[in-house]
């Protein structure tokens, strides 16, 4: 099943988590201690990019009943929702610029165009997942209680619609992080008149709430705006917001749940120090390769790891630490998971399929697949060695290259080594 002791799975001491985790808070300090001007600077060129683009798309769709212009319609708009969805309110709502005493860009006063309440995504994201990242039982973005991405959880015939529940999930992923916070599987247990309803239908009415705000400017008040083009301006915008819904969900997706992003137990957080959570958010994350343009498009969630192990910290800047952390990867020879777009997305795609099947079809075990993996699938031999030819130390990366190997070549490349 999921990792339950990250130490040894990452084939390191006690002491050289702690070393790892304090050469991570170097990095904190050192990119706090520069933060200045040029981020300052950086956010609000973004905002003003977003806003120019929205208002862009918008003045087109005046002319929407033209083919091009609903185009240009859809693109415009629907590129300004993801800038400001994923560049701007995301990473706001992170506190990444709370530094700047700017009221305008303060993780405590953002409101973001989704139709989730923003203070409900800061409980769930910034505090569930982020402390908890992909802990089975305390992260419900595992799944987000819909799909099936790990063997660790267990199987049932509802799951077979895995496929189609994320292809909606996709479609109308807006609405699947509005209802998230509302924990609706737990709705049934609350007695009427309880604390627990009470707070639940105060919650409730929060989403009602700014699902209407959303729903009133996008479906209502703009289309009117436009008159005789009001059909064909409410349709570019249901397409713009699929476009950003679409793109959002293979972003985070890739981003957690390729091959490479561990799982964990409640176990293995019990009594987590500092470096140990470091070491978590490293092994559950995965980056996305690209250009400067994939970077911000995504952003920055490309550098998932980065983020992970830095919330709150200037999005801008993640690729300078990519650098770091990569540097770090090498020297304790830690696997630091990254891939194209395509590619991740496709190994998030497959993983969804495969478990929409019972474990007794599938190939490998609950701690040795490609999509779930533990310290036992190493048969207790999980310990940091040094190669004598090189000096350089073989660790998990070098370990989980070599079970990739065919069996009978790996033990022959292992009898040739120098004992």
């Amino acid at each position: 099943m999921a990792i339950s002791d990250v130490k040894e799975y990452a084939h390191l001491t006690e002491a050289d988590v702690e070393a790892l985790g304090a050469e991570f808070d170097a990095i904190r300090r050192d990119i706090e201690s520069s933060r200045g001007q040029r981020d300052a600077q950086y956010i609000r060129n973004v905002i003003r990019l977003q806003r120019a683009l929205e208002i862009s798309g918008r003045a087109v769709l005046f002319v929407s009943f033209l083919p091009p212009a609903w185009l240009a319609g859809v693109a415009l708009l629907g590129t300004a929702k993801i800038i400001e969805n994923m560049e701007i309110g995301h990473n706001v709502m992170h506190g990444q610029w709370d530094w700047m005493n700017d009221p305008e860009v303060h993780s405590s006063s953002w409101e973001w165009d989704n139709t989730g309440p923003s203070k409900h995504w800061k409980q769930t994201h910034n505090y569930l997942h982020h402390k908890y990242t992909n802990v089975l039982g305390m992260d419900d973005d595992i799944g987000y209680g819909l799909l099936r991405v790990t063997r660790d959880q267990r199987w049932k015939p509802f799951n077979i619609g895995n496929p189609a529940y994320n292809l909606l999930l996709q479609l109308f992923f807006e609405y699947g992080v509005a209802v998230q916070h509302l924990e609706l599987g737990k709705v049934g247990r609350y007695k009427p008149g309880s604390p627990q309803r009470a707070e639940f239908e105060v919650k409730r009415n929060e989403v009602l709430l700014k699902v209407g705000k959303q729903a009133g400017k996008d479906y209502v008040l703009f289309p009117l705006l436009t008159g005789p083009a009001f059909f064909s301006t409410l349709t570019a915008n249901i397409a713009a917001n699929i476009v950003r819904n679409v793109w959002t969900n293979a972003v985070i997706f890739c981003g957690h749940f390729p091959d490479g992003a561990e799982k964990f137990t409640k176990a293995d957080i019990d009594g987590e120090s500092r470096g140990q959570w470091y070491l978590r958010q490293m092994l559950g994350s995965a980056n996305i390769s690209g250009g400067p343009v994939t970077h911000f498009m995504t952003g920055n969630l490309s550098h998932q790891i980065e983020h992970h192990l830095f919330p709150d910290l200037p999005s801008n800047r993640y690729r300078d630490i990519a650098v770091r952390v990569r540097a770090l990867a090498e020297k304790y020879d830690l696997p630091y998971t990254t891939g194209a777009l395509p590619v991740q997305y496709f190994k998030a795609w497959r993983t969804i399929l495969k478990l929409s099947l019972p474990n007794k079809y599938l190939r490998a075990t609950a701690d040795d697949a490609p999509e779930t993996a533990s310290e036992r699938k190493f048969g207790g031999d999980a310990y940091p060695t040094v190669d004598p030819v090189t000096g350089r130390r073989r660790g998990l990366r070098s370990a989980l290259a070599k079970g990739r190997l065919p069996r009978r070549l790996a033990g022959s490349l292992a009898s040739r080594r120098p004992s």
